[in-house]
């Protein structure tokens, strides 16, 4: 039998776990980019429509959720990381226009670098 329409849950208190007392404040979800969004869960609503999964104010796809899981703190990934040097030669180079351009044409600006294992956004200053 197929499910139509929406699905909606809420939570309305914290979770917290029989053996250890901690206090599960955060609903942290996992994309299969290895990002993560943690979503706090004091009156959290999630609702189930379609292909789609939104949380509070977050709208994910289900096809890009790796995980999710309760957590003591926000796990969300800021998007800021160290890339020494742009090695890669298997490395596909777009600009924010998602125009794919070659290493010697970048200038100062963002630029998403696409590997094998990961994709990630850089600043060139």
């Amino acid at each position: 039998m197929a499910l139509a329409g929406a699905l909606s849950v809420q939570a309305k208190s914290q979770l917290v776990t029989e053996n250890d007392g901690d206090v599960y404040t955060y609903l942290t979800f996992e994309m299969t980019d290895g990002t993560k969004v943690s979503v706090a869960t004091s009156s959290l609503t999630l609702t189930f429509s379609g292909n789609t999964l939104t949380v509070g104010s977050q709208t994910f796809t289900l096809s890009n959720l790796s995980k999710m899981y309760f957590s003591t703190s926000n796990e969300s990934t800021t998007g800021i990381e160290e890339m020494a040097t742009l090695d890669d030669e298997n490395a596909e180079i777009y600009d924010l226009q998602g125009h794919q351009i070659q290493k010697e044409q970048m200038r100062k600006g963002v630029y998403i670098i696409k590997t094998k294992n990961r994709t990630r956004k850089i600043l060139v200053k």
